[in-house]
């Protein structure tokens, strides 16, 4: 076994952990995100606002993903789900 197959066997139950905490406390998380950005964009006087919001922005997407990762099947790559497989058998007949 690799380092990398090692470190992933180790941490599998954090990753798990994290996933059921993000479900349980997503909207907590969320808030706390957005009242970090408040803070910071108020104590920068605002001269970086719009990368704070793409900031805040990606990690209620990150929360969102975690939440999420379970039970919705196969996503890409990005973290896109996949698009849904056609029905198997013969086409219908009008």
């Amino acid at each position: 076994m690799g380092l990398l197959d090692n470190m992933k066997a180790k941490l599998g139950p954090a990753r798990d952990k994290v996933s059921d905490l993000a479900r349980q406390h997503g909207g907590k998380v969320q808030h706390g995100i957005d009242k970090a950005a408040k803070v910071v964009d108020d104590r920068t006087k605002h001269k970086y606002s719009d990368k704070i919001h793409a900031g805040t922005g990606k990690a209620k997407d990150a929360v969102d993903r975690l939440a999420h990762k379970e039970g919705h099947g196969p996503e890409r790559a990005g973290g896109a789900p996949m698009p849904p497989s056609p029905p198997e058998g013969p086409p219908p007949t009008s």
